[in-house]
Parts: structure tokens; C-alpha cells; sequence
């Protein structure tokens, strides 16, 4: 022990003690399960997520465009999902003297600031607003007279789908929606909504950024509105997801220099991506989307799908390459 150095075992020691943690962390994620894409089996589009305690809940448009309800599934962990039903919507309770024969499509369910959950979904290319107490129902529709909350005649000019409800940080909601016909020519509408989900506080203005058709989603990152959306055509390799910003929920909206941020990889694996959600998740962001199983038949199927979202130092979405996630 008589050339013993008290200082260099101590540093040994450490280095040894980051090395064993840094192997250890390592391994950790390493052993973490992959979520690939699709999560879920079978064929579905359009998806919306909330979290209830430890739950995620996800309801989506059953393919081919639609059936007479939604569908829904719940899961903790992205691994494992459990399919449910609702006694609302159907394509026979929202049904109105207006409405044409387009199947139930396209949901956004939020939980509101008096602590109750809304959907606002499509049916017969109408918007249809639903309440309940609980993410899985029993649901009913919002309006005492069992109209829809934006009818077909309502603005002629507007392909009156794809509702997005945002609620911004103070409790106040906002209502996003519209396309277009014939795949070309796409609104995108907003309006406030009144603390009764139901009304508008204010005439319902477009906002629609350039590139826009269809499927808005808002979401507020670093102060300004993040206005997102799909273009293309629904049916094709175009269709991809892109976003604008702006200075308030209502606009008006600049179109990202680096959007679109996902769309059709060179090699066709995810194909034709869009209508899509985001949600945190511990500090991370996550787009839940689908993607096109091409047919040679007149319609497409489509698989849900969900990667990471991400920004860059300048706060513009980065560009996504699909490759699905970690478990988390």
C-alpha cells in the first residue's frame, strides 16, 4: 500500500460510477418498446385524442369514408388498444332535411372549461356537436333541438367538415373548420365559441392560409397559433400536412417558409399522410395522423400512425420523417 494514491482511485471510482450510469441509461432505452406504425390494426382515419387519468382515448373514421359511427379505442401505453362504441354520433341521430348521405367522418372531442367533453364531428356534410360527461359517453347532442350546429345551407361556398376545437390557455374555446369541393378551393372558417360550446360569440370569418384544404388543427406553442392543416387531395400521394402562424387564434395566418412538415416519403411507406392531431405527452409533442393503404379499388383505406413533433431554435416545426416512436 506504499504506493497507494488516494486521489486517482477516487477518480477511478468515478469514472467507473458514469460510466456504469451511462450503460445503465443506455440500456433503459434500449429496452424500451417501439411504437411502429400503424398503432393500430385494421383501417381508420382522421384522429383526435384526449387523455382521462391515465388513459388516452382515440376516435377516428372508419374506411372506406366512413361508417354509421365512430370508431374509438383507448390505451395506455400505444401498445395495447381496446375498441369501444358510443350511442352517439350515428349516421341516423345526425341526420337532418339537408344533410346528404357522406357517413359519420372526421371527429374533434375536447374537454371543455366547465369540465365536460364536446365533439364536434361530421355527418352528412354537416357539423354535429355532442356533450358528455365522460370521454366514452353515453353522448347526446348538444342541441336541445337535435339540429346540427352548422348546416349544409349555412355557407353554401364551404364544404362544411372537418371541425377542430381549440380551447386556448384562459378557457376559451374556438371552432376551426371547412374544405373544399371537388378537391380544389378549401375555406378554412373560425369563430369564438360562447362558454355554451354551442354558439358563436361573433359571425364566423375565413381564414384560410394559401396552401390550405382541409382538416384544421390548432395548437399554441411559444405564444402564437399554430394553424395546421392537410392539402393535397385525401386520395393521392399529395396529400400532406402543413401549418401557418399568427398572433391570435383568429389570424391572421403567415404559411411556414419550411411547410408542408409531413408528407409522402421517397419510398412510399407512408403515403398520402394527413388529418391529424397533436398531443403532450411529458413535455413532448406528438402528431397522431394517417396514412393512405393505396388501393386499386375507387376509395382508399387508411392506417393511423404517430411520430414525434418538433421545433427548431427559430420555433418553426421541423420537418417529420416517420418512423414512429419510443414507448413512454
Amino acid at each position: 500500500m506504499k504506493n497507494f494514491k488516494p486521489g486517482i482511485f477516487i477518480l477511478l471510482m468515478s469514472i467507473l460510477l458514469i460510466s456504469c450510469k451511462l450503460t445503465s441509461k443506455k440500456d433503459n432505452l434500449q429496452s424500451k418498446p417501439k411504437i411502429v406504425n400503424p398503432i393500430i390494426e385494421g383501417y381508420f382515419a382522421d384522429p383526435c385524442i384526449v387523455k382521462e387519468g391515465d388513459t388516452f382515448f382515440i376516435y377516428a373514421t372508419i374506411d372506406p369514408w366512413g361508417g354509421d359511427e365512430l370508431a374509438v379505442f383507448s390505451t395506455k401505453d400505444f401498445l395495447k388498444f381496446e375498441r369501444h362504441h358510443l350511442n352517439w354520433p350515428t349516421k341516423k341521430a345526425c341526420t337532418s332535411p339537408g344533410s346528404n348521405d357522406s357517413m359519420v367522418w372526421a371527429p374533434s372531442v375536447k374537454k371543455a372549461a366547465n369540465g365536460k367533453y364536446y365533439m364536434y364531428v361530421s355527418v352528412g356534410s354537416e357539423i354535429w356537436v355532442g356533450v358528455s360527461d365522460a370521454p366514452l359517453g353515453p353522448w347526446k347532442n348538444a342541441k336541445e333541438d337535435s339540429s346540427p350546429l352548422i348546416a349544409s345551407k349555412d355557407y353554401p361556398a364551404v364544404h362544411n367538415i372537418d371541425a377542430d376545437c381549440f380551447i386556448d390557455e384562459d378557457g376559451q374555446a374556438y371552432l376551426y373548420w371547412g374544405s373544399g369541393f371537388n378537391w380544389k378551393n378549401g375555406v378554412c372558417m373560425a369563430t369564438k365559441l360562447n362558454s355554451d360550446m354551442i354558439s358563436f360569440h361573433e359571425e364566423p370569418k375565413a381564414v384560410t392560409p394559401k396552401d390550405y384544404f382541409e382538416a384544421p388543427y390548432m395548437i399554441k406553442r411559444f405564444g402564437k397559433y399554430y394553424l395546421m392543416y392537410s392539402s393535397g387531395k385525401a386520395i393521392d400521394a399529395t396529400y400532406r400536412v402543413g401549418y401557418a402562424v399568427g398572433n391570435s387564434p383568429l389570424g391572421p395566418f403567415e404559411t411556414a417558409s419550411n411547410s408542408p412538415i409531413l408528407e409522402t416519403s421517397a419510398d412510399s411507406t407512408t403515403y398520402g399522410p394527413g388529418h391529424h392531431s397533436v398531443f403532450n405527452e411529458n413535455g413532448q409533442d406528438y402528431i397522431l395522423y394517417h396514412r393512405i393503404f393505396p388501393q386499386k379499388e375507387k376509395y382508399v383505406l387508411r392506417q393511423i400512425c404517430i411520430d414525434s413533433l418538433n421545433f427548431d431554435a427559430n420555433h418553426n416545426i421541423k420537418k417529420i420523417k416517420p418512423t414512429g416512436i419510443s414507448s413512454f
